[in-house]
This record gives structure tokens, sequence and C-alpha cells, in this order.
């Protein structure tokens, strides 16, 4: 189909041009922005010509690559796409580029800063297309040290404590991880994903493969009860690192237990399906309720975040759940699609709503809701931007927000009844923390002097909240070309977990 390595350009390319921005060093720090705007729109742009070229008809890996990486243990570099990765690249190289018009006006060493997140952004696509589960290990504990630069450096007055927590919890999930791999290779001889994919385990051995995959997605998702570094690391980043954090970092658990945990141990996955979906009813309902007993702004999002990713770990699981009570098959698919598509909608929602309040950041260097009242009054342009972007994160019909979360709720039905009330709880909780804060920050009279002055949205700030406004509202109106992109390969994982592995 190509007869150029498109995915390593993918990966390498933004590596490359961090490198560069290093390189040039202080001297040269104003070209740092147009370099970094040219790679991230040039890598956004290839991630196009992929989806130009990806044939949604077939669950079979496009765009391979495989070269031998360490040939005594039978590494390699092995990049591949299929339907369940392929729009996470898209997603990640779009933030890539909302990321660094967004960052334009960082000071303080601009050419590092716009380095951190060019090299995080090839280090996530890495992750995503690795075939190989050692190099997917590699791509997805390198990406902690840019993250961890992005917080400590450019973050808020307790970056360092929220950097280390940010680091310890991500890096001790890790390591279960990668007992896991290592385990099945001395079983199997094989790292490739594929092989692991059809490893015969005992069930005793699958549960504890399980289990330590748990340890290390839900750490990254976050799961209830291992979500408390979230909070702290989005409230001393800087915008740019909460969008990155929010609208892809947090993806990567959901797509680790879609790449491993279902296919690899999915006898493990069916035994413990009840630990999942507790953990997941309780983080949609029980953060929802904290996310409303926030005064700030930022705070509120990320534990909006934690509750709206429990839509994803709800609706992965929900498919063993309604395969064990009826069989539908049919069913379980549409728990994993409303789960993809969750992913993706919280993508451009989660990250929209993260520049919403760094542009109000930018102008009165609070985040307090207190600080604010009748912002509609001095900026209604960027008022009519927040507040579409809050009513889509409570789920409002026509936008992307509602379509994922209203595909778990049916499965949900499907495997029972309280499943979908305590899921549906999300609708009225998002509903009330949204509106809590829309009507104190952007409705009512002006507040104080600060918000008087506020001027509306520049060029740079139109660009970033209509691109992402026409993806929530285009995504929520029609759906089909992102479902239809991952409907192939959620068929063939939902026939592939139906067959059991036990050896």
């Amino acid at each position: 189909m190509f007869d150029w390595p498109l995915l390593s350009l993918l990966v390498w390319i933004p590596l490359a041009g961090g490198a560069l921005l290093i390189a040039l060093g202080e001297k040269f720090s104003d070209l740092a922005r147009p370099l970094a705007l040219i790679t991230a729109v040039l890598c956004f742009a290839l991630s196009l010509v992929a989806y130009a070229g990806f044939d949604a008809t077939t669950a079979a890996m496009q765009f391979e690559e495989k070269a031998v990486w360490i040939q005594a243990f039978s590494i390699h570099y092995h990049l591949g796409v299929d339907g369940l990765s392929l729009p996470l690249i898209l997603l990640t190289t779009l933030i890539g580029v909302m990321v660094v018009i967004g960052g334009w006006a960082i000071k303080e060493r601009p050419h590092q800063y716009m380095a951190a997140f060019l090299v995080l952004q090839g280090l996530m696509v890495g992750m995503f297309a690795s075939l190989d589960a050692l190099l997917f290990y590699v791509f997805f504990e390198a990406m902690l040290v840019p993250m961890f630069l992005i917080i400590g450096i450019w973050g808020g007055p307790n970056r360092i404590y929220a950097t280390i927590k940010f680091f310890l919890f991500t890096f001790f999930g890790s390591v279960f991880m990668l007992i896991a791999l290592i385990w099945m290779y001395l079983q199997g001889g094989s790292f490739a994903i594929a092989d692991l994919h059809q490893l015969p385990m005992s069930m005793q051995a699958q549960i504890w493969i399980f289990l330590a995959f748990l340890i290390a997605f839900a750490v990254k998702v976050p799961m209830w009860p291992v979500h408390t570094w979230l909070p702290d690391a989005h409230v001393e980043a800087p915008t740019g690192g909460s969008v990155v954090l929010a609208a892809v970092m947090l993806k990567i658990g959901g797509y680790g237990l879609v790449r491993f945990s279902l296919p690899i141990v999915p006898d493990a996955a069916a035994e413990l399906d009840w630990l999942v979906i507790g953990l997941s009813l309780v983080a949609i309902a029980y953060i929802g309720f904290v996310a409303l007993a926030q005064s700030d702004m930022k705070k509120l999002i990320a534990y909006s975040s934690i509750s709206h990713m429990g839509f994803v770990t709800l609706g992965l699981f929900l498919a063993f759940a309604i395969m064990r009570n009826s069989g539908d098959v049919a069913g379980a698919g549409l728990g994993i699609s409303g789960a993809m598509v969750q992913m993706i909608s919280h993508g451009f929602i989660s990250g929209a709503m993260f520049l919403a309040v760094g542009v109000l950041y930018d102008r009165v260097h609070s985040r307090e809701i207190s600080a604010y009242g009748g912002v509609a009054n001095t900026m209604p342009w960027f008022a009519m931007f927040a507040v579409l972007f809050f009513m889509a994160n409570s789920g409002l019909p026509g936008t992307s927000g509602f379509v994922g979360e209203f595909m778990v709720i049916l499965a949900a039905f499907h495997a029972s009844f309280w499943f979908a009330f305590v899921a549906a709880t999300t609708l009225l909780l998002g509903a009330a923390y949204s509106l809590w804060l829309v009507k104190r920050v952007f409705y009512g009279e002006v507040a104080n002097n600060n918000v008087a002055a506020l001027k509306d949205l520049g060029a740079r700030e139109w660009i970033m909240l209509t691109t992402l406004a026409i993806l929530v509202l285009g995504v929520g109106i029609w759906p089909y070309p992102l479902i239809n992109m991952m409907e192939v390969s959620i068929q063939n994982l939902v026939e592939h977990i139906m067959v059991s592995k036990l050896d």
C-alpha cells in the first residue's frame, strides 16, 4: 500500500524534532515555536494519510514494519495499526498540534517546552503502534520522562510533589507488567503481542497475569482507588501538560486493557470481570460526587475525567458479563465499541476543557471558580465554546460525549439493570457539576475588575477551540466514520475472547 515507513515517520519525526530544538538551544528559542508547529502539523498530516489508506474491512494489522532489535531474546522493532490503535494515533497527533498552538505564549525555555511535547508525542504514537510487547513497554516507560519534566519544570508551586507522585504511581504499576511479560516470554519464547494472544495458560497463571496487567493499566486510566495522583498532576501541570495528560495519556490504560488484558488472558478477565465492573461503577458514581465538591476548575475537570474513564473500563468488561448471561455477541461488541468511542470523545472534550481553563488562567492567573463570574459578558465567544464543551462533558445529545456513554449504558442493560442504573447516574452528576461551574464562572453579573478587563479570544485560541468544537459536534451528530473504523477489529476481539485459552 505504501512503500515508505509511515508509522516510523510518525514516531521518529517528532522525536527528531524535539532533539533538534534541544540542539539549537536558548540562542534560537524564537525558532522553537514555528519549528514545533511545522513538526506537529506534518505528523497530523501523516496520520491523515494513514487514515485515508486504512482498510476498515479487515482486522489485520496494516502499515506493518518489522526489524530485528535484540536477536538473542527475539525482540523486534515491530509496528502496525488496526481499528483499535489508529483512532488513538489520530487523536494523539491532533492534540499535539493543539498543545503547540496553546503553548505559544510560554516564555520560560520555550525550546525545551516544545521539545518535551514533541518527544512525548512520538513516544505515545510508538506505544499505540507497537506490536512487540517489550517495545510497547519501552515506549510506555519512556513517556514518564518528558511528562515528569513538563510538570516538574513548568508546573505550579507544588509541582515537585505532584510529579514525584505521578512518577511513583505509574512506575510502580509498570513493574508488574514487566514481570508478566517476562514470565510469558519464558513460557512461549516470544514477545510478539500476536503470539501472546495465542499462548495457552492455566487459570491460575491467567489470574496472576491479569492482576499484573490490571495494576499497571488501572493506574494509567486511572481507576478508583489508584486515581489520587491525577488531580494533583492536573492542578500543577501547565495547560499543555493537562491537555496531553487528559486527552491522550489516560487512554493508554484503556488501550492496554484492550490490547493485553482482554485477548491474552480472556478466561481470567471473564472470571474477574466483577472486580473491574465494581471499581468502574464506584468511579462513575462516587467520583462524580467528589467533582461536585471542587472549587478549583482543574480539579473539577480532573475528577470528571476519572468518572468518565470509568465508562471505558465498564464498557470493556461488560462484554464478559453479557456473554455469560445471554451469550449476546452483539451486546458484548456494543460495550467495547462504546468504550472506544468514549476514549476518543473524552480526548476531544477533556482537552478542550483544559484549554478553556488555560485561556482564563492566562488572563487572570487563577483557577478558582470564586475568582470569576459573568465572564460571558466580557468574553461572549469564549463563553459559547466553553459552555459547549462543558455540556458535552455532561453527555448532551448531539455531542460526542453522549455517543460513547449511551452505547455503554445500552450494553449495561444487556448485563444487568442495576449496572445500567448506576452508570446512568453520571449523566445527572455530570450535568450537576458542569452546570454548577458554568453558572458561577460564565453567567450573572461581572464579578470583579479582573473579569471586567477580560478580552475575548485571539487568533490562536479561535483555531484551537473551533477545531475541537467541530470534532465534538461532528462525532456527536455523525459517529459512523469513527465506529466504522473500529468495528471489524472489535468483532475480531470479541470472537477471540470467546475462545478459552486454558491449557
